[in-house]
């Protein structure tokens, strides 16, 4: 994961852990201003109520008519004491009919005053109701969260940014010593395989030649498996078309002397004609950590049993080792991550293999027993026959 990509994650992740503390006081301050969103309508119905209180006070009976006040968002009548209308322009039905200002869960809200006996054409309440909306409430709410959140994010990831900065220079430091280092390995790593075959043609090859031969091997595949960690998120893996067949021939005869060093024997059962669509190198690092690590666990004198072949439409790669099994199958694909520490490397293969068959949408069972070996079976999605 690139770092950029790392910091905006955690920034994510911290705002969200942030946001969901705010929910609660952010809850309480919504309540608390409903309650005074309430607060000032019930002022403003009474408000409107004095204005009808007074149309009706200066109403003179000599005049042929009275016109009653309307307004645009409220309504409001006058009833008997038995709370029969008078005159009503309410065509909502009161609910509660005791004095006084009421809230109802459909944010209906309604005021209910008594008026003197006999005074406002034989009226004994007055009632005006309007309805009460919450929407500057709400997104009074939304703007403070969202404002909060953006800052909090933008502090998040900026403060990130700078507390990364000296492991981000050391890190690249840290990559150029790798990748100088890589480079000195594979000069004379190159120089001992090339002088080891040179010998081996003009000498009749021996078992201390064997081994150091085997040796190169195990060195170069660990070396292969740091090049691509270090190379794989810089480069673009071009996928071809590959003879599946021939390509695994190849890979078992390149770690044939890696298993005679403990006596393994190595069965192919290799169906020909078989090709998938797939990068070289990602293969090869797949292949070759799945029979590494089947040669490591094995015991001497023991064999491998090496499958390819078509089933369902689909390239099945098998690797079987009769060795020490698997106790945590979980675990195996964490980087670093060593069951025994004692058979050496550094955890690398099994979780380079892990992000390849991820990447590629390869499928992946693993069928261990304790003592009774292990088998790996890859399932390529991908199939091409000529």
């Amino acid at each position: 994961m690139k770092d950029s990509q790392y910091s905006a994650k955690q920034a994510l992740l911290y705002t969200a852990l942030v946001s969901t503390l705010l929910l609660a006081p952010l809850f309480l301050y919504l309540i608390y201003m409903k309650n005074i969103h309430s607060v000032q309508n019930e002022l403003l119905l009474k408000e409107k109520s004095l204005l009808i209180i007074k149309a009706m006070q200066e109403y003179n009976q000599n005049d042929e008519y009275f016109e009653y006040p309307r307004f645009k968002t409220f309504e409001s009548g006058l009833y008997d004491e038995k709370f029969k209308p008078i005159f009503t322009l309410l065509n909502y039905e009161i609910t509660s009919f005791t004095n006084g200002y009421h809230l109802e869960e459909n944010n209906n809200a309604y005021l209910i005053l008594q008026l003197p006996k006999g005074r406002y054409f034989g009226a004994k309440y007055l009632i005006i109701q309007n309805k009460l909306s919450f929407a500057s409430v709400y997104e009074k709410i939304f703007l403070i969260l969202f404002s909060v959140l953006i800052l909090i994010f933008t502090l998040t990831l900026l403060f990130l940014q700078t507390f990364a900065k000296p492991f981000k220079r050391v890190n690249r430091m840290l990559d150029n010593f790798i990748k100088d280092s890589m480079h000195e390995i594979n000069t004379p790593l190159s120089i001992i395989n090339i002088n080891i075959d040179l010998y081996n043609r003009k000498n009749e090859p021996n078992k201390y030649m064997r081994r150091m031969k085997a040796a190169t091997k195990v060195l170069s595949n660990i070396y292969d498996d740091m090049d691509y960690l270090i190379k794989h998120d810089r480069l673009d893996y071009e996928k071809i078309n590959i003879e599946m067949s021939d390509f695994l021939k190849e890979r078992i005869e390149y770690f044939s002397e890696v298993a005679n060093m403990k006596e393994i024997t190595i069965n192919p059962h290799i169906n020909e004609n078989i090709q998938i669509v797939m990068n070289t190198k990602k293969l090869q690092r797949v292949i070759d950590n799945t029979i590494s690590n089947a040669i490591k666990y094995s015991p001497e004198k023991s064999h491998i049993d090496i499958s390819l072949y078509m089933k369902e439409n689909k390239c099945h790669l098998s690797i079987k080792d009769y060795g020490v099994g698997i106790e945590n199958i979980d675990e195996i694909f964490n980087r670093y991550y060593r069951e025994d520490t004692s058979k050496g490397g550094f955890g690398l293969g099994l979780n380079i293999v892990h992000s390849i068959i991820t990447e590629e949408n390869i499928e992946l069972k693993i069928d261990s027993k304790l003592r009774e070996g292990s088998e790996f079976l890859y399932m390529f999605p991908s199939i091409f026959k000529e």
